[in-house]
């Protein structure tokens, strides 16, 4: 087993009437809360299938220096981590605390005397073996503060100092070896602390596609003997030229009239393919109705193109020229005559 295991989403406590249930918690687990911030335990418990009677998350007050006043946040406590690591089967021992050097901090006019730091080890099960994840975390850089004005650390920080601290190197530990228990601090690593939000980020809508214009009725026509030539020597079908040209020419679009004017040209047969050979003599070998295209030919068709449609159609042949050195000079060509219709 790998996976938490989430508790059954119809639990009694969840069945209760919200208002009677809020009363319950208020009364209880949350005195003093407003019903307000027990709805946002209620919300996250009823997300992660928890059970709300059992204390899993803890309403923290925090500084929120974006609002500029003190709000309620909803966050797990050590309990819901130790929880989770404990139902994915693999979880197989936590070590005692270690604590570092018992150092003295001067914070507001109050002096602490508290360890410097804590280590934890958590270990799990990974293919069979026992695999240990170790966090260390400082007190000064945990502690909460008694006000967002002062530095001088809270009742619990100053009395627990010791187990506060064991608790959010538990915490981070667990985190590393459990990762799918999250990755949100618990209440005890967030006490005390500011909410900084950071401005938030406006994600600009992107700019509507130019809508697609029919394709001018003058080029069409302009263009229609060449497109004759392609598809009656075979070349290109009606369909593959259609998708070429409009590849081309993204903004616009063949109406379905000039769809169907394309669709009407038909590939020219070879007639000395169909010639009946005189009996006992062999058939002279049919000459190629379409033979590779030179350097030198597509070269100029490329530099005599008057307009970006024949530039489109002299490109097309580049792919036929069997060097491969040479289809890349002709594509820095077509490139560059490109640029020069796009600029004048």
């Amino acid at each position: 087993m790998n996976a938490i295991v989430k508790q059954d989403s119809r639990l009694p406590a969840l069945q209760m009437d919200e208002a009677e249930l809020l009363d319950v918690l208020q009364s209880s687990l949350y005195p003093g809360a407003s019903h307000k911030s027990i709805k946002m335990v209620l919300g996250y418990c009823k997300a992660a299938g928890l059970d709300p009677m059992r204390k899993p998350v803890h309403i923290v007050p925090m500084w929120d220096n974006k609002a500029r006043q003190m709000r309620d946040v909803t966050m797990p406590g050590i309990g819901l981590y130790r929880t989770d690591a404990a139902r994915t089967g693999e979880h197989v021992g936590t070590d005692e605390p270690i604590f570092g050097p018992m150092v003295e901090y001067d914070l507001s006019g109050t002096k602490v005397t508290v360890p410097e730091w804590c280590k934890v080890t958590v270990y799990r099960m990974v293919g069979g073996m026992k695999c240990a994840y170790t966090a260390t975390e400082y007190w000064v850089e945990n502690y909460a503060t008694a006000g967002k004005d002062t530095t001088a650390p809270n009742t619990m920080w100053k009395k627990r100092g010791r187990g506060q601290l064991a608790k959010c190197a538990e915490a981070q530990a667990l985190r590393k070896g459990f990762p799918e228990v999250g990755n949100q601090p618990t209440a005890d690593e967030m006490e005390g602390k500011t909410l900084d939000m950071g401005p938030a980020d406006v994600a600009q809508a992107p700019a509507a596609p130019p809508a697609l214009q029919p394709y001018p009725a003058d080029q069409f026509a302009a263009n229609l003997p060449k497109w004759r030539e392609v598809i009656e020597s075979a070349r290109k079908t009606a369909d593959d030229l259609i998708q070429f040209a409009q590849s081309r020419s993204p903004n616009t679009l063949f109406t379905e009239e000039q769809k169907a004017t394309l669709r009407d040209i038909k590939p020219v047969k070879n007639a000395a393919a169909t010639d009946v050979q005189p009996k006992g003599e062999a058939a002279a070998p049919a000459a190629d109705s379409c033979p590779a295209p030179t350097f030198a030919h597509v070269c100029d068709k490329l530099h005599a193109a008057k307009d970006v449609d024949a530039l489109h159609l002299a490109a097309d042949l580049v792919s036929q020229v069997p060097d491969t050195q040479q289809q890349a000079e002709l594509n820095e060509l077509y490139e560059q005559r490109l640029g020069e219709f796009a600029s004048g």
